[in-house]
C-alpha cells in the first residue's frame, strides 16, 4: 500500500465509515465464519455501533476491538492520518506535531502517539536477530536525563538501553531499555534477543565477558587502547554506534527531551522504522492490517 502524499491518503480513506470497512476486511472479511451460528456469513455495516452483523443470526463484530482503536473517541480517519504521518518522517511525530495536524487536545495527542509507538512494538514483534554465519554488533547507550556534562557510562540520570544491530544493508535491530548494566541483566537480554551460533562484536565492558560461554563466537575491540574503530580481526561497534547517533539526533531534534518511563517505546518506533529502512512505502500498509495485539472475539 503505497500512498504518495496527503491528498492520496484522504482519497483511498475519505471518511470513518471506510476505515471501518478496511479494518473488518483485514481482519475478517465477507464469508467469515460467524462465532455465533457458525455459517460462513455476509456482513453489513451497522453505522451506529461501528460493528458489522451476520446476515443470519444478527450478530455482531466489532472491528476496533482488540486494536489500539478500541474504546477511543477520536474518529477512526485520524487514527488512521496519525499512523500516516508516523510512517513518513524519518525522526518520529511530536505530541505537538500531532495535536497541531490533527485538531485534538495535546493530552489525546500524546495518547495516541503512545498507543501507535507500541502498536509499531507489536508488529515488529521479538524474534531474535542474527544466526549461524550472521554478525550483530552489541552496546549499551545512556539515553536521556537532564545534561550535567558527564556523557557515557555512569552518566546522571540517564536511561541505559541496550542496542543489538545485525549487520548488513537489510540487517535489523533489537532495542531493550535496562536497569542496569550487570553481566547477568545484559546477558539474559542478549541470549532472548540473539540467536545462538552468531559472531557477536563488543567493547571491553565486563558485561560481555565470557559470551562466548553462552553459544556465540565473540570478538571485542577495545577502542580507547587500541585508538582504532575497526580491529585487526574485522570486529567493530560501528554499525550500533552509527544507530545511537541516529537514535538521539531524533529525540532531541522531534521530542526535545523524553521520560525514563515512556523511553523505550520512542526507542521501539526507532528500531521499528529502521528495520524498515529498505522498504519505507510498505510501512503503512503493514500498520493498517497486521494487528498480533488482537484480543479473541
Amino acid at each position: 500500500m503505497h500512498i504518495a502524499n496527503v491528498r492520496e491518503f484522504f482519497k483511498r480513506y475519505p471518511d470513518d465509515e471506510t476505515c471501518l470497512a478496511h479494518l473488518f476486511d483485514t481482519r475478517y472479511g465477507q464469508g467469515h465464519v460467524c462465532p455465533k451460528c457458525e455459517r460462513e456469513s455476509k456482513w453489513y455495516p451497522i453505522k451506529a455501533e461501528k460493528a458489522f452483523s451476520c446476515q443470519f443470526c444478527g450478530h455482531h463484530i466489532h472491528p476496533m476491538a482488540g486494536t489500539i482503536f478500541e474504546r477511543s473517541r477520536t474518529p477512526l480517519q485520524l487514527w488512521f492520518y496519525a499512523i500516516y504521518l508516523f510512517t513518513t518522517t524519518r525522526h518520529g511525530v511530536s505530541g505537538k506535531e500531532l495535536q497541531r495536524q490533527l485538531g485534538v487536545t495535546y493530552k489525546t495527542a500524546h495518547r495516541m502517539g503512545h498507543k501507535i509507538r507500541e502498536h509499531m512494538a507489536a508488529v515488529d514483534g521479538e524474534d531474535p536477530i542474527g544466526g549461524n554465519g550472521e554478525v550483530v554488533e552489541i552496546d549499551e547507550a545512556y539515553v536521556g536525563g537532564r545534561s550535567t556534562g558527564k556523557r557515557g557510562r555512569g552518566a546522571h540520570g540517564k536511561t541505559i538501553v541496550l542496542g543489538m544491530v545485525e549487520r548488513g544493508d537489510d540487517g535489523e535491530a533489537i532495542i531493550k531499555v535496562i536497569p542496569n548494566t550487570d553481566r547477568k541483566t545484559v546477558q539474559d537480554v542478549i541470549v532472548a534477543s540473539v540467536a545462538k551460533g552468531s559472531e557477536v562484536h563488543t567493547d571491553m565492558h565486563q558485561a560481555y565477558d565470557n559470551l562466548d560461554k553462552r553459544g556465540y563466537t565473540a570478538k571485542r575491540i577495545n577502542k580507547r587502547e587500541s585508538g582504532l574503530y575497526v580491529g585487526p580481526n574485522g570486529e567493530t561497534v560501528n554499525a550500533v554506534e552509527n544507530f545511537w547517533r541516529h537514535l538521539k539526533c531524533s529525540i532531541k531534534g522531534t521530542h526535545n527531551n523524553v521520560s525514563k518511563k515512556y523511553l523505550e517505546r520512542y526507542a521501539k518506533e526507532f528500531e521499528y522504522r529502521f528495520n524498515r529502512r529498505v522498504t519505507p512505502d510498505a510501512m503503512l500498509g503493514e500498520l493498517l492490517t497486521r494487528f498480533p495485539e488482537l484480543s479473541a472475539e
